[in-house]
């Protein structure tokens, strides 16, 4: 197994298909001018379902493909294909913005997927194209839909608020998932963003979330969660079965129950997405590396996983790699 210093076992592998993404949110990318990986340094499908199975037969057993935008990945289907024919078959999801998918959802459902987590701010278009650079909020509620359709189920909506930008649509978002069907989750913003621009007294915090949506709900935790290692407390709404998540990585962070594990795009394990440190898989699997010489990198890293990202902490750095290069 995966385990580290403190005891905790990675079993859930968040595996980065490309840094590339077709919006610009700003909490997250710059409008211009973020610099892509070389693409001869990308992992190949190959070599990603190789680093999988690594991962599987070392006791992983959920995996979420992300980005970047994973939808862009040209071999993606093959790669969730292949994956879902492991023995010991994991558990398989994908975070995505949501464009593309409805025309890509039936084929990942057949390939094997078993759900997405689908990006959502906001139900404006205007808000929309201020937060993403880009007009393309009708092609997200289509994805969504798409994906509901697919059986890609639960379908769930991570939602990140921005005080005076969208802030006011906690339960306006609430209402139209609860409407659907869809999970929500609302995630407190973190220091990811590339351009370094991010300040804690700005954030919404996850009690500021909670008090938004008790101005038009009942919004209770719920006394039958088994949280376990899951990021998201979890709220009933109006008594329930509705319910609604919250996600407070900066506030009420989570970290003595992690168990999650990131393989980057370009081939390096980190097992925080706050690390500062990266232990690099492609070029010994290039150079000839053996599957048990790359279990034992797995392994390594693991063990070198801190007890806690630190944010607040006055020694505290913003990792150099953008969310958009670590995969969520």
């Amino acid at each position: 197994m995966l385990v580290d210093g403190f005891g905790r076992v990675g079993r859930d592998l968040r595996v980065s298909l490309t840094d590339r993404c077709n919006l610009r949110c700003s909490y997250c990318m710059p409008e211009a001018g973020l610099t892509w990986l070389p693409q001869p340094g990308l992992l190949t499908d190959a070599e990603v379902v190789r680093l999988v199975r690594i991962g599987v037969d070392l006791g992983i057993h959920s995996i979420r493909f992300t980005g970047g935008e994973p939808l862009l990945r040209p071999g993606l289907v093959d790669i969730i294909s292949q994956t879902a024919a492991l023995p010991n078959r994991p558990h398989l999801s994908m975070t995505t913005n949501g464009i593309g998918l409805a025309l890509m959802a039936p084929d990942l459902k057949a390939a094997g997927l078993d759900r997405v987590n689908v990006s959502l701010d906001t139900l404006s278009p205007e808000t929309f194209k201020q937060i993403s650079h880009r007009d393309r909020l009708a092609d997200v509620l289509a994805g969504l839909d798409a994906a509901a359709a697919a059986g890609l189920l639960p379908v769930k909506v991570n939602a990140v608020l921005l005080r005076g930008v969208n802030s006011g649509e906690a339960g306006a978002l609430l209402d139209y998932c609860i409407n659907r069907g869809f999970d929500l989750r609302f995630i407190e913003q973190m220091p990811l963003d590339p351009q370094h621009g991010w300040k804690r007294d700005e954030m919404v915090t996850a009690d500021e979330v909670l008090e938004l949506l008790r101005a038009d709900r009942r919004i209770e935790p719920d006394p039958n969660e088994l949280r376990g290692s899951a990021p998201a407390e979890l709220f009933l709404v109006d008594g329930g079965p509705a319910r609604v998540g919250v996600i407070a990585s900066v506030t009420r962070p989570f970290c003595a129950d992690c168990d999650r594990v990131r393989l980057t795009a370009d081939g390096a394990i980190r097992t925080c997405l706050f690390a500062r440190h990266e232990t690099e898989l492609r070029d010994f699997m290039r150079a000839g590396g053996d599957d048990v010489g790359l279990a034992a990198l797995f392994r390594q890293s693991m063990l070198g996983k801190k007890r806690g990202h630190d944010i607040g902490d006055p020694e505290f750095a913003q990792p150099t790699r953008p969310m958009s290069a670590i995969g969520g």
